[in-house]
């Protein structure tokens, strides 16, 4: 498996990937309004059944935006496009900021993730980034579960922020 820099032409195959996932286990919000105090608490919650869910974006958004991305890794193997990871350096001061990361559902648990973190992760060393931040849906549990693995850990979220009103969960590194 290569992971490199993606170019204008990888583009089209990038968006073909079905960024959809199953999960069993969701991070599941409750709020507490006390006067004065409020507290959020997320706790894993496991589902009845497995459940398939659609990515919160819409992945043809690559074509007009990938120019504008620090920088857009592909993972591949006999130029098969395994998946990519988009990191932006604009979201946060001093801060690699992953705002995609999609492993074809064939090539998933084989490491690309994984490997696409790693180059993010030197990416934004090499940028003299502080810290690596990496978003993502609350009912990704397959997901949070492997950054928590790679050392991120849960640094907030933001209620109603995908198109389609999902919360966000931010998992982060610190790289210093």
């Amino acid at each position: 498996m290569e992971v490199r820099p993606a170019i204008s032409s990888d583009i089209p195959a990038l968006m073909a990937i079905d960024a959809s996932y199953q999960t069993d286990h969701v991070w599941q919000m409750a709020v507490s309004a006390h006067s004065p105090d409020t507290s959020v608490i997320f706790r894993e919650v496991r589902l009845p059944r497995p459940m398939r869910v659609e990515y919160p974006r819409d992945p043809r958004r690559l074509a007009d935006e990938w120019t504008h991305a620090a920088e857009i890794f592909l993972a591949e193997t006999n130029h098969e496009p395994l998946g990519y990871l988009v990191l932006e350096s604009s979201q946060a001061p001093s801060t690699g900021w992953v705002t995609d990361l999609v492993v074809a559902g064939a090539h998933r648990r084989q490491g690309v993730a994984t490997r696409l973190l790693a180059a993010a992760k030197r990416w934004s060393q090499q940028a003299g980034f502080a810290r690596l931040t990496l978003e993502m849906q609350s009912k990704n549990f397959p997901g949070i579960s492997l950054v928590r693995k790679l050392g991120f850990f849960y640094s907030g979220y933001h209620d109603k922020y995908y198109p389609d009103e999902e919360i966000a969960l931010f998992f982060t590194l610190n790289l210093k």
